[in-house]
């Protein structure tokens, strides 16, 4: 199998290749539910296409809480089909399928009742435990233990004293969600997918009532393809309800979207060895270690305003301040908060008003001849979101389709992970970066890390970290427009890397080394690059201030003071 570069142009000849000749499968939406369909349409031996208005996983998959995780609170609602569904692919992902980048992570739950509450959440959590170990494949994760006060504060500094009478830590998984979706698109491209980003839905083609294809817009040269298919899947998340509306069909169903909010606050501020879960009166509230960082959230509140840019009030930063810092011993501020992000989740509209009550659980559905609907669901179960999608769709090829096998084929990077893990004190000594450096990016490229190490070889000045973000080494920069797939300033800082929420900057002081580092691989002039830090730095200013708003409709209208750099 090759590996896929998706550089400029790579997605040209995707475009013109898609619009060439009538495929199998088209998808559209490429968060992750729509990249794991196109990878498992690739896998069968389906001719596939793939098709995203902005970046990959741009919508919810680059905003979420960054977990891999059964569900324990679904647990307490009786959902035991979906828990034992997320857990079987926590474990798969853990141990087959990305082990390069879905990772163990220790969980503290707080006690806070003598006898009764220890005895109950201990059952749940065993009952988690146990559960994982049943599907196959959970033996990669330590099991929960039951914590006195004293030990719990010892694993936790941080909490006060009287804020527990006890603990319990357990063990869930984390990603980063973004970077996934880009080995995802890469491995269904690998396997023959043809992809494009930057590349918009504006219509659908049509025979009598049959779909038979999309009118695709290439938003940056303007170009227009017809782009045949058998069938066409929509897995556009929370724009299923616009998706279905350029066809007249709303569907069977109907998508809301709920806003969650997170903060990234530096590790020193947070003095703990374990992240955190606790109780609110709506949810649950997650501390998670994150590198060099925590991620504290989320909220979760209806949203009808503008989809592409969420925006976090002033009010959703105080009330997750307010509740993690009802157990820390000094609280967090404002000044503490490096970088905020919102993201939209697609739930199921129910006949609960309240969006913590809506389904997780996913839906397929085929609203007309040749369409397929995907919605619902949760990112640790995209994978049999896809599988449901295309078993749908094969439905409606007039040919002989092979079953699944997404459940045995490892994303790019993780063939021979475990073995240059193993080897990383020698590349060190072999290439000259500290094993630090090595091991960041084994984390987050696998083996395909040796293309990375490529570019400086070729270049030394590569392997320099940036000068204001130096988790990053500006390798990554390159490669990120070179081979990921990243068309803009604004790609790279927030999906590629993460610097626009890990450094108080936001990624400002970044942003013109970064800009230069891409210019020669997508050819852009001194203008260019001048366009493209401007607009970032907009964009930087316009969440600050939606972030001093004091609700949705004040935060959302400061959020879109900053237009987009290529209007789609």
């Amino acid at each position: 199998m090759r590996t896929a570069t998706l550089g400029p142009a790579e997605r040209t000849v995707a475009l013109a290749a898609m619009a060439e000749r009538e495929l199998d499968v088209l998808v559209v939406g490429a968060g992750v539910v729509g990249a794991g369909t196109a990878l498992d349409a690739a896998t069968r031996g389906l001719s596939t296409g793939l098709v995203e208005a902005r970046d990959w996983a741009s919508g919810t998959s680059s905003r979420s809480s960054k977990l891999i995780h059964g569900g324990l609170r679904y647990l307490e609602m009786l959902d035991f089909a979906l828990v034992r569904e997320a857990l079987k692919e926590r474990g798969l992902l853990l141990e087959r399928l990305a082990p390069h980048l879905v990772k163990p992570v220790p969980f503290l739950y707080p006690l806070q009742h003598k006898g009764w509450e220890r005895l109950y959440a201990g059952s749940g959590v065993a009952l988690y435990d146990a559960m994982s170990v049943s599907s196959g494949h959970g033996r990669g994760l330590p099991v929960h233990r039951h914590l006195s006060r004293k030990h719990a504060l010892r694993v936790a500094p941080a909490l006060k004293k009287d804020a527990l009478v006890g603990a319990l830590q357990y063990y869930d998984a984390q990603m980063d969600d973004a970077r996934f979706v880009t080995e995802l698109v890469r491995t269904a491209a690998s396997y023959g997918a043809q992809v494009a980003n930057a590349a918009r839905v504006t219509g659908f083609l049509r025979e009598g009532e049959r779909v038979v294809g999309a009118l695709v817009k290439d938003v940056e040269s303007g170009t227009e393809y017809e782009i045949r298919a058998k069938q066409v899947v929509n897995a556009t998340g929370v724009w299923t309800d616009d998706t279905q509306g350029l066809i007249g069909e709303r569907g069977q169903f109907h998508v809301r979207a709920s806003k969650g909010i997170h903060l990234v606050v530096p590790k020193d501020r947070i003095h703990s060895s374990t992240g955190l879960i606790l109780r609110t009166e709506k949810s649950v509230l997650f501390v998670i270690p994150w590198g060099r960082h925590w991620i504290i959230g989320t909220t979760d509140t209806d949203w009808d305003l503008d989809k592409a840019h969420p925006a976090a009030s002033s009010a959703d930063i105080d009330y997750l301040l307010q509740h993690v810092n009802s157990v820390l011993n000094t609280p967090l501020t404002r000044d503490d908060v490096q970088g905020v992000y919102a993201g939209l989740r697609p739930l199921l509209a129910g006949e609960s008003d309240a969006t913590s009550k809506l389904s997780r659980e996913h839906t397929v559905a085929h609203p007309a001849p040749g369409l397929v609907v995907v919605a619902g669901g949760k990112y640790t179960t995209y994978r049999v979101m896809a599988k449901d999608a295309v078993d749908e769709a094969v439905h409606g090829l007039d040919q002989r389709v092979a079953a699944c096998v997404t459940e045995d084929t490892p994303l790019l990077g993780a063939e021979g992970y475990k073995a240059l893990w193993n080897a990383r004190a020698r590349i060190a000594a072999r290439t000259g970066l500290h094993v630090a450096r090595v091991e960041h990016l084994l984390n987050r490229y696998g083996s395909m890390t040796e293309e990375i190490l490529e570019l400086i070889l070729a270049d030394a000045t590569l392997g320099e970290p940036l000068p204001a973000a130096d988790d990053y080494l500006r390798a990554e920069i390159v490669y990120a427009a070179s081979h990921e797939g990243a068309r803009h300033l604004d790609d790279v800082l927030t999906r590629r890397t993460r610097i626009s929420i890990e450094t108080f900057d936001r990624g400002t002081r970044s942003a013109r080394l970064c800009a230069e580092l891409m210019a020669p691989v997508l050819g852009w002039d001194e203008g260019r690059i001048d366009r493209e830090v401007q607009h970032y730095e907009k964009r930087v200013e316009a969440e600050r201030e939606s972030q001093r708003q004091p609700d949705d409709l004040t935060a959302d209208a400061a959020r879109l003071g900053a237009p987009d750099i290529v209007p789609i």
